[in-house]
């Protein structure tokens, strides 16, 4: 899966606790060593594993510090391979092969439950189980969980309910964070009125569309229709889904708000676009990946003159969070896998990263502190705190319909970006696209 689309984990009972987790997990069924995850044992000494993500560059470096922290615990070699962008693709042939990785760590809660429902992932034991239901939201169970049996440990987390703002923009302008979506499209205005566009969008694809879509609708909505919506439970030509889509209209359409010539505008220029030399705009939206292409892009700096805002509650909806992440999951039953998934599910594990930087956890045991700034600490006390959290609703979508560009909602959504006046006729045409793709 795409980094920056990073739309599209979990921890232990007490270090003490957590000495006869891990080895009950590893002997799936055998008697109960006493080791854990934080302590050599001489018991994995000589088992190899081979683990697959979708992570590379940076993000694979990380994910493989925390791997090698396993090593040094428990002895096992653990041999990384990123399967990039194609991971349904590449894990599915690997497992018709015969030859799946012993764990992998995938970006969709849609494929983990196809593979369960295949027949394809062993269910996590019950002491890891005990240490997820004790450490986790119940959104995040029952993410990993499909037809009653828990399969995932959510290693990672995105919140994908950032907005983010140039803070000289916004000083010289006289503007102010909102926390309402009246007040947002108010400041937006501010912004235009001082000589910059209050907004960049960058929508050449159609995934940061999908992305304002979901955060639109779970505030109009409510968290019960979106998801209905998301398993195609409901139809797109809901009136719901108008309303959404008129909030969207109002906003998209103001031509003296948007930054124009947004269809050829990539994510990443969007980003430019506020946080350049001289900034054209005051304000971007995407998820909290918007942080390393500040810092990767622009002489901005995040924490300082890139700050964020959580996205605006619409009529006193809760606060609400719209993300993404990475789940862990078992595919050969040995019991090195069994206590690789165990260690995944720790707070040390996450805290690894979390140090390093560029990493969310939505594990509720990872000390805030372990955060290394205080943009970091804000974008994951979000994502825990958030009374209300959805996984984005076009990854959970078949991909003819959710991900694939120039076809489905991404070139539906551009279309009706570009001229937002057919609620109607948009509506229809996302309806025909999901019923072909869910094939009802």
């Amino acid at each position: 899966m795409n980094t920056m689309r990073q739309r599209r984990y979990l921890a232990p009972l007490a270090i003490a606790g957590s000495i006869a987790v891990v080895l009950s997990a590893c002997s799936s069924g055998a008697s109960t060593t006493s080791a854990s995850p934080t302590s050599p044992s001489a018991d994995l000494k000589g088992v190899t594993l081979n683990v697959a993500a979708d992570w590379s560059g940076t993000e694979q470096t990380n994910f493989e510090k925390v791997l090698a922290q396993f090593t040094a615990d428990t002895g096992a070699q653990v041999n990384y391979t990123s399967y990039g962008s194609n991971v349904a693709t590449t894990l599915n042939t690997k497992i018709e092969g015969g030859d799946p990785p012993d764990v992998a760590v995938i970006p969709q809660p849609g494929l983990l439950n196809s593979l369960a429902k295949a027949g394809s992932l062993i269910p996590l034991d019950s002491a890891t189980q005990a240490t997820v239901k004790a450490d986790y939201s119940q959104d995040w169970i029952d993410l990993g969980t499909s037809d009653g049996k828990m399969y995932g440990v959510w290693f990672k987390g995105a919140n994908k309910s950032t907005v983010w703002y140039n803070t000289t923009v916004y000083d010289d302008a006289g503007a102010t964070v909102p926390k309402t979506w009246d007040d947002f499209l108010t400041q937006l205005g501010v912004v235009a009125n001082s000589g910059v566009y209050g907004l960049s969008i960058g929508a050449d694809a159609g995934w940061p569309l999908t992305d304002w879509f979901e955060n639109v609708y779970l505030r109009t909505a409510g968290p019960a229709m979106y998801d209905k919506l998301s398993t195609h439970s409901i139809p797109w030509t809901d009136a719901s889904v108008t309303t959404a889509l008129t909030d969207l209209a109002t906003l998209w359409s103001n031509a003296t708000v948007v930054q124009p010539g947004t269809a050829q505008r990539t994510f990443g220029d969007s980003v430019i676009a506020v946080f350049g030399d001289p900034p054209a705009a005051g304000t971007v939206y995407e998820g909290d990946f918007v942080a390393s292409n500040i810092a990767s892009d622009t002489k901005s700096v995040v924490g300082k003159t890139a700050k964020f805002y959580d996205f605006p509650s619409i009529n006193d909806s809760p606060t609400s969070v719209v993300g993404g992440g990475n789940v862990a999951a078992q595919l050969k039953d040995n019991k090195g896998a069994a206590a690789l998934m165990s260690y995944l599910a720790t707070p040390e594990a996450a805290t690894i990263w979390v140090k390093a930087g560029g990493f969310t956890s939505p594990n509720k045991k990872v000390d805030m502190a372990a955060y290394p700034d205080a943009t970091s600490k804000q974008i994951a006390q979000a994502l825990v705190d958030a009374k209300t959290f959805r996984f984005d609703m076009s990854d959970q979508a078949p991909s003819a319909f959710g991900g694939t560009p120039g076809a489905g909602e991404w070139q539906i959504l551009i279309d009706f970006f570009n001229s937002p006046t057919d609620i109607a006729g948009t509506q229809q045409k996302l309806e025909a696209a999901a019923a072909a793709a869910w094939g009802n």
